[in-house]
């Protein structure tokens, strides 16, 4: 295990240095999504504990490029009188489910994980709003890992929880694991900008998949496993989320017959059982040509790389040290590449953490984070 560490410590910070050019972000105009479309009472099995009051909603909200669409997710308060000023809100982006429809954590659950990390919030006096994102819960594909369609979702999830919610505060967070700490970070950007009328105070980004469209471009026929857990889901995950998103770059002819065989599986069932299907299936299986084209380097950078500059609020970005499924090595490239853009960020690494660990290891020094930026 040791060994492998070593070899993908090296692997990344080789990818790393060799990077040439940062990617360019802009900050859209004002959003109108947040629309409720539907509210109905959160199902038991997608309930935290410590909630009062909980519901699942569908609202309006955008794609990447701006074009409305419908997300779901839910709203969960907590439990005592309201504060003055309205309950705090922590608006939360989960990790990766799938890319199935059924697959929505406001219909079939969160994580234990997860859901524990949100039931600290709610037992400190924020109340908690999950998007499900685009696709998940509702008709059509999701983007995954398109951090910019994710903050759409993210941000007017808040706009739907208060018009649903009328007690929730505008002062508001993001917070994110993994495909959501990719989310929390774009939601970090965009958000003053989307929403000016919300009172956005900060983000907490955890297990962020950074630095992938630096990382995905060396995929090809042939490549060894490298040792990252559920690379081999992840990378269709993402190339059927492209294929939807950017229809020109053609991602089928970069499929081998293996690789499109198992992008049609992966729209029908949660990451789970697909894990499973996968077993044994590296990246080289996948495809049939290299990613690494200029067409299909610039279509990665667009879809899922993160900004390290341009961030208005504070950021706390948390990292575990044992984390497999985001090494740490593309972490530690992210938070220089933000101290180094004048970001005010707090890092930390937690020693022993794994992937799924590091919620649970970062919440005591979140909590201080996020009261000093609500006050």
């Amino acid at each position: 295990m040791r060994a492998r560490f070593r070899v993908l410590i090296a692997v990344a910070c080789a990818v790393v240095v060799a990077a040439v050019g940062v990617p360019a972000f802009a900050s859209p105009g004002a959003g109108a999504g947040g629309e409720v479309v539907s509210t109905t009472n959160l199902a038991p099995v997608a309930s935290i504990p410590g909630a009062e009051r909980e519901y699942r909603v569908t609202y309006l909200t955008a794609d990447h490029y701006g074009a409305p669409t419908v997300s779901s997710g839910s709203v969960h308060l907590p439990r005592g009188p309201v504060p003055a000023g309205g309950w705090p809100v922590v608006s939360y982006a989960h990790g990766t489910v799938g890319i199935a429809e059924q697959c929505a954590p406001s219909v079939v659950g969160s994580s234990a994980a997860e859901a524990d990390y949100l039931a600290r919030w709610l037992a400190r006096g924020y109340a908690v709003v999950a998007t499900d994102y685009t696709g998940l819960g509702t008709p059509g594909p999701l983007a995954y890992l398109d951090g910019v369609a994710a903050a759409h979702n993210v941000i007017d999830m808040v706009r739907a929880a208060r018009a649903v919610a009328p007690q929730l505060s505008s002062k508001w967070v993001v917070a994110g694991l993994s495909q959501g700490g990719q989310a929390a970070m774009l939601t970090a950007r965009l958000a003053t900008g989307y929403a000016p009328e919300l009172d956005y105070r900060g983000a907490v980004a955890l297990g962020v998949p950074s630095n992938l469209d630096r990382v995905f471009p060396l995929a090809g026929p042939g490549i060894p496993d490298l040792g990252l857990v559920g690379l081999t889901k992840f990378m269709l995950f993402t190339m059927v989320g492209l294929r939807d998103a950017r229809p020109d770059v053609q991602v089928d002819r970069y499929l081998s017959p293996k690789g499109r065989e198992l992008a049609e599986l992966a729209t029908q069932m949660c990451t789970v059982p697909f894990g499973q299907h996968v077993a044994g299936v590296s990246v080289g299986d996948l495809f049939a040509r290299p990613l690494c084209t200029e067409e299909m380097r610039r279509a990665l950078t667009e879809y899922l790389g993160v900004p390290t500059s341009g961030y208005d609020r504070p950021v706390f970005l948390g990292q575990g040290v044992s984390d497999l499924v985001v090494p740490i090595p593309l972490t530690l490239a992210l938070a220089g590449e933000l101290a180094a853009s004048g970001t005010d960020l707090t890092f930390r690494t937690y020693a022993g953490a794994d992937h799924l660990g590091t919620p649970a290891a970062s919440f005591d020094d979140s909590v201080p984070f996020v009261e000093r930026v609500l006050r």
